[in-house]
């Protein structure tokens, strides 16, 4: 078999340079993303001819909300949007039905999450707290027992619906942040979470990305507020298309991001043990895929490429703090990629 030399080169001249940009968290990275796609905009590049690129669906999640807190809109290809999945609107509903008690829907959505509760149960229960049968505000201010009003009136429920006012109880009373109400909460969901999807893992990783999240608010209704906020269906405010009456920014994973081309190009969580993951550094066979997505990420570009990266990430399950940009990057001279630090 005969081969070929292949030799890559380019008609185009000039340009800016490609930029590593560190930020100094999670956050950080996804406002600067943010800054910078409205600057791109407002030099009259659409929001069709930029995309954001990750390896994974979930490293888009903090980010979405930037871009909704903004009024971007965004398309997502290779994954749900953030408050799309089941799991995250699970773990919304508990925290609603803490924020608001007569909050019906949110009741529904985990009641009928438990064994041994359907339909009729739950709309019973519902009743019940709706007509005053069941004070919620007092019983979350004192251990739920057997001799407690409500479970000697209504000792016919399901144990699992004891188990979740107890749970919620809990989380009411000795809990005071958000970060720490969500970790409670996902404790106690995380068995029903196992139960009910064979994607387990995958569905926890976004949880924990989502406890992340609830680390940097104050309140509640803080956190609902903006994990709530759509993003808007039609251009940005105050800046008018140029062409199309809807232009959308393009939110990818690298997969789903070959054999296309955008103007503008980011790609987030830059990060070793987000890209390449973790995992690929036990086979030689997954870091040379990894290393191959890539390549397939940076030659996205044809204009503008940014590659960020945050420098302080707790990664839960190995218990180590992530620091450095990707290996994929290393030993790249300063006069080929731009070194910036957002701080």
């Amino acid at each position: 078999m005969r081969m070929y030399t292949k030799v890559l080169f380019t008609k185009k001249e000039g340009g800016a340079l490609p930029q590593l940009v560190a930020a100094e968290t999670e956050n950080m990275q996804s406002r600067y993303v943010v800054q910078k796609i409205l600057e791109f905009r407002e030099m009259g590049i659409p929001l069709e001819e930029i995309a954001v690129l990750f390896r994974s669906s979930f490293h888009s999640f903090d980010l979405e909300l930037e871009l909704a807190k903004a009024n971007i809109p965004f398309r997502k290809y290779g994954g749900f949007k953030f408050i799309e999945t089941a799991h995250v609107k699970d773990v919304v509903a508990y925290l609603r039905v803490l924020e608001n008690s007569r909050d019906v829907v949110s009741w529904n959505r985990i009641l009928l999450l438990l064994d041994g509760v359907g339909p009729r149960t739950a709309e019973k229960v519902v009743n019940d707290i709706l007509e005053n049968r069941v004070s919620l505000s007092k019983e979350f201010q004192e251990p739920i027992t057997t001799t407690t009003k409500f479970w000697m009136g209504y000792n016919k429920y399901p144990s699992t619906i004891r188990q979740l006012f107890e749970m919620l109880c809990t989380t009411m009373v000795q809990f005071r942040t958000p970060a720490e109400k969500v970790f409670n909460i996902i404790q106690y969901y995380e068995p029903l979470l196992k139960d009910k999807y064979d994607d387990f893992m995958k569905r926890r990783k976004d949880l924990e990305i989502f406890q992340n999240i609830a680390e940097r608010y104050e309140t509640i209704g803080e956190l609902l507020t903006d994990i709530t906020l759509e993003p808007p269906t039609n251009s940005i405010v105050d800046i008018e298309s140029p062409g199309h009456e809807r232009e959308f920014l393009t939110l990818s994973t690298v997969h789903s991001a070959k054999g296309l081309e955008w103007r503008v190009v980011f790609i987030i969580y830059a990060l070793d043990g987000r890209f390449p993951a973790l995992r690929a550094a036990i086979r030689e066979e997954e870091m040379e895929e990894e290393r191959r997505l890539m390549y397939v990420a940076c030659t996205r570009a044809k204009e503008h490429l940014i590659i960020t990266y945050p420098m302080n990430v707790y990664d839960r399950d190995t218990g180590v703090i992530l620091t450095k940009p990707s290996r994929f990057l290393e030993g790249i001279d300063s006069s080929l990629l731009e070194p910036w630090v957002v701080t």
